[in-house]
């Protein structure tokens, strides 16, 4: 998987945070915090009158003290009221998290968690019973899935935020089963937005480009895609799905710390809400598209050398703006397509509607023409 930072041009390795070792068995090394390997004190002074100075700073430690303590139980507080939402979801080739949409059973996850399954077990957050589930319906270009957990009393729906709300700064909490550690937290804060992350196909996904995610340093690990992102507030902001890897720790890289993705709340309410409504289907992608069927095109030493038009649809945006089969796409709205990748992240980075110049080739000569970008198919 990818992330594209645009304006730079670099790409960095992803993953999806889909768990596909069961039972795996952990270790972990612990460390006494403080140990000096001395057995003598560092440093010693003389005992002294109690002074104004001595009582003053003593005061202080104990407002200090006092307004840890109210943090601390802030953040306590606030895991309470919304862990019992976050849900393990576990799948005939792994397990990943799930957060309870409505108080109708239905529970959002990722489109990679659920993969090609129809029937899942759901566990809720401190219980060990399995709950059966059922596919409602999936929308793999945003990696989005709901699924309805059977029969269920007493699911805690989730409360949603306004993603477009969120500043870089905010503190956020990241809640899910890594590693299948069911009833996980760990917190960190948005650290950019409006990141474009692609991933490539799988197993069991055919990828997607996702536009406007949320970049987040709270750690997230395999079994969190899917689960939830949450303000100080206690409000869903996210779903995690994604996790950077550095490749140059160990073979074949390992997970690059405090750069997670998630997708942010406002798209995971449109589609969840459409996928419940529509009988598992989404009417509105809100996503922008060319109307072509494409082949990424290579050189003979396998450099790609741009996007060639296969097909086009009929009353779709490039046949409307005089494209043909057989053109070439180089750029749009002035960003380069050397390849299908490329193609996907520059429109999402689009509006349905929106005007934009593309360029391609065509028996050897550059056109640029004017293209109003049509809707993504939904069915």
């Amino acid at each position: 998987m990818q992330v594209e930072d645009v304006a730079a041009g670099q790409k960095i390795n992803m993953r999806r945070l889909q768990l596909v070792a069961r039972g795996a068995m952990l270790s972990a090394a612990l460390a006494v915090a403080g140990c000096s390997g001395s057995s003598q004190p560092a440093a010693s002074a003389a005992a002294t009158p109690a002074s104004a100075g001595s009582a003053a700073s003593g005061s202080g430690s104990a407002t200090g003290s006092s307004q840890l303590q109210a943090l601390q139980d802030g953040y306590a507080g606030l895991v309470r009221r919304t862990l019992p939402s976050v849900v393990e979801i576990r799948t005939s080739t792994g397990l990943g998290s799930g957060v309870v949409f409505d108080d109708q059973g239905d529970v959002v996850t990722n489109a990679h968690v659920v993969g090609t399954d129809n029937r899942f077990d759901v566990v809720v957050a401190g219980s060990s019973q399995a709950l059966p589930a059922t596919l409602v319906g999936t929308y793999p270009p945003d990696d989005l899935a709901v699924i309805k957990v059977n029969g269920a009393k007493g699911l805690r729906p989730a409360s949603f935020a306004d993603s477009s709300k969120l500043q870089v700064g905010d503190i956020v909490l990241a809640m899910g089963s890594p590693l299948g550690l069911s009833g996980s937290v760990t917190n960190g804060i948005v650290s950019a937005l409006g990141r474009t992350v692609s991933e490539p196909t799988g197993p069991h996904s055919p990828g997607a480009t996702l536009a406007g995610a949320i970049q987040t340093s709270a750690p997230i690990n395999p079994g969190n895609s899917g689960g939830a992102l949450v303000d100080a507030s206690g409000q869903v902001v996210g779903l995690p799905t994604l996790a950077a890897i550095d490749q140059q720790i160990g073979k074949g890289g390992s997970a690059a710390p405090g750069i997670g993705f998630a997708i942010d709340s406002n798209t995971v309410k449109d589609i969840a809400a459409q996928l419940i409504t529509h009988g598992g289907q989404v009417v509105n992608s809100h996503r922008a598209a060319l109307g072509i069927s494409a082949v990424g095109l290579a050189d003979q030493a396998g450099k790609p050398t741009g996007v060639g038009i296969r097909q086009l649809l009929p009353g779709g945006a490039a046949a409307q703006a005089g494209l043909q089969v057989g053109d070439v796409i180089m750029s749009i709205n002035g960003q380069q397509i050397p390849d299908l990748a490329a193609l996907q992240t520059a429109l999402a980075q689009l509006h349905v509607g929106q005007k934009v110049p593309i360029v391609v080739t065509r028996s050897g000569n550059q056109i640029t023409t004017q293209l109003t970008l049509g809707e993504l198919p939904v069915h």
